[in-house]
C-alpha cells in the first residue's frame, strides 16, 4: 500500500511537491483521476447534482454514504481540516483504517436530522470528488434548483432509516457513515510505520505534534504487544450495584470534571460505570472546567445501527474531544468525538469570571 498518494519518487522533495497535484492510485485508468488535497486547503462542496452523479443507487461512492444531513453545505466553502488518511474503527474495534479520497472539512458535524436526532454529532467524511479546490477570490457557485436538492435528498434519505420487523415487533435500523466505515475503508496495521510518516508527510499534523505522538507509540504499543499495559484505563473500586446522585446537569452549566483518584471511586474494576468505561482520552481533562454541550439521551450504536436511549444520560462538554494522542492501535486519528461522561465524574461549579474555561 503506498504511504501518500502524493509522496514522490526517491531523490525528490518530500513535502509540498503536491499542494495543486492529483492522484491516480487506486482508480481505473479510464476514471478521472483523485484531486489530492491537504490541511488548509480551501474547497467549495458541489452542487447537488453533481454530486449526485458520483453516488450509486444507494447514494454511496466507494462504500461511503452521502448523507441528508450533508446537502445543507453543498456550494459552500470550507477549509480541508485534515486528510482521512488514518482514522479509527468504532466499529469492530480493529483499529486505524484508511479512507482513500476522503477530507474532514473545518469543524463540520452530523446535525443527526435524518437520523432521528442522534446525538452524537460525529465529523463528516468528505470524498474528494464531491469537492473542488478555490480561492478567495474566485466567483462563489450560482444557486442551484430547487429540484436537484430534492434529488440527491431524495436518492440518500431511503438508506438512512429502515425499518423491519423482529419477533413480531417494528424494529428500525439505521445507515451512517460510521456504521459503514469497515466497507468504505481499508486496514492499516498498527506496526506498520508507513500511515505514521504519512501523517506528517501529507501535512496532516506538525513535526512536533508527530514526533510527540510517535515516541508515545513506540513506547506504549510494544507494552501493550507484550501484556504490560492493562487493558483496563482506569481500574475502579465500586460495586456494580453500586449507585450515585444524578445532577441533572443542562446545557450551559459550569462543571469541574474530577480527579482521576474521586472518578476511580465511581468504576468497577473493569473500569466501568453503568455500562460505560473512562477513556485514557480523557484523562487529559481531569481538573479542567468546562460547560455542559447537551445531555445525552439518544445516540446510533455503530456496530448493529440501533437507536440507544440511555437510562441514565451522560453529558457532552464544549471543546472536550479525542485528540488520537493517546489511544492505543488508533494514533492520529482526526474524527474529535465528543466522549460521555457520567453526570457523577463531574460537579458543578460557578461561571467562570472570563466567561471560558
Amino acid at each position: 500500500m503506498p504511504v501518500e498518494q502524493s509522496i514522490p519518487p526517491q531523490g525528490a522533495s518530500l513535502r509540498g511537491i503536491a499542494r495543486n497535484g492529483i492522484s491516480t492510485s487506486g482508480v481505473n485508468a479510464s476514471d478521472p483521476p483523485a484531486l489530492v488535497l491537504h490541511r488548509g486547503d480551501l474547497v467549495e462542496v458541489l452542487s447537488p447534482r453533481e454530486i449526485l452523479s458520483t453516488l450509486d443507487g444507494e447514494g454511496r461512492l466507494e462504500g461511503l454514504p452521502f448523507m441528508p444531513e450533508m446537502v445543507a453545505f453543498c456550494g459552500r466553502r470550507y477549509t480541508v481540516s485534515r486528510r482521512a488518511d488514518k482514522i479509527c474503527d468504532t466499529v469492530d474495534y480493529s483499529g486505524s483504517r484508511r479512507l482513500h479520497h476522503g477530507v474532514i472539512l473545518g469543524e463540520l458535524r452530523c446535525d443527526g436530522s435524518a437520523h432521528d436526532g442522534c446525538q452524537a454529532e460525529c465529523r463528516l467524511f468528505w470524498k474528494t470528488a464531491w469537492l473542488r479546490r478555490v480561492s478567495e477570490s474566485s466567483t462563489p457557485a450560482p444557486a442551484f434548483p430547487a429540484d436537484d436538492v430534492e434529488a440527491l435528498r431524495a436518492r440518500t434519505a431511503p438508506f438512512s432509516r429502515t425499518v423491519g420487523e423482529a419477533n413480531g415487533k417494528t424494529e428500525i435500523t439505521y445507515r451512517c457513515q460510521n456504521t459503514e466505515l469497515p466497507r468504505a475503508t481499508e486496514f492499516l496495521s498498527v506496526w506498520d510505520p508507513r500511515p505514521y510518516v504519512n501523517e506528517w508527510l501529507s501535512g496532516n499534523v506538525s513535526l512536533g505534534h508527530f514526533l510527540a505522538v510517535t515516541s508515545r507509540a513506540a513506547i506504549t504499543e510494544p507494552m501493550r504487544k507484550l501484556g504490560m499495559l492493562p487493558e483496563v484505563h482506569l481500574p475502579g473500586t465500586a460495586h456494580k450495584d453500586e449507585r450515585f446522585a444524578p445532577l441533572d446537569l443542562q446545557p450551559g452549566e459550569w462543571v469541574r470534571v474530577k480527579s482521576k483518584e474521586e472518578i476511580a471511586r465511581t468504576l468497577t474494576a473493569d473500569g466501568r460505570s453503568l455500562g460505560m468505561w473512562f477513556d485514557r482520552e480523557m484523562f487529559p481533562y481531569c481538573g479542567g472546567v468546562y460547560q455542559v454541550r447537551q445531555r445525552i439521551t439518544r445516540f446510533i450504536h455503530e456496530r448493529n445501527g440501533k437507536m440507544m436511549t440511555p437510562r441514565t444520560a451522560p453529558v457532552t462538554l464544549e471543546g472536550v474531544v479525542c485528540s488520537g494522542d493517546r489511544s492505543t492501535c488508533r494514533w492520529f486519528c482526526p474524527r474529535e468525538i465528543f466522549p460521555y461522561w457520567r453526570e457523577f465524574w463531574l460537579e458543578r461549579v460557578p461561571p467562570p469570571a472570563n466567561g471560558s474555561r
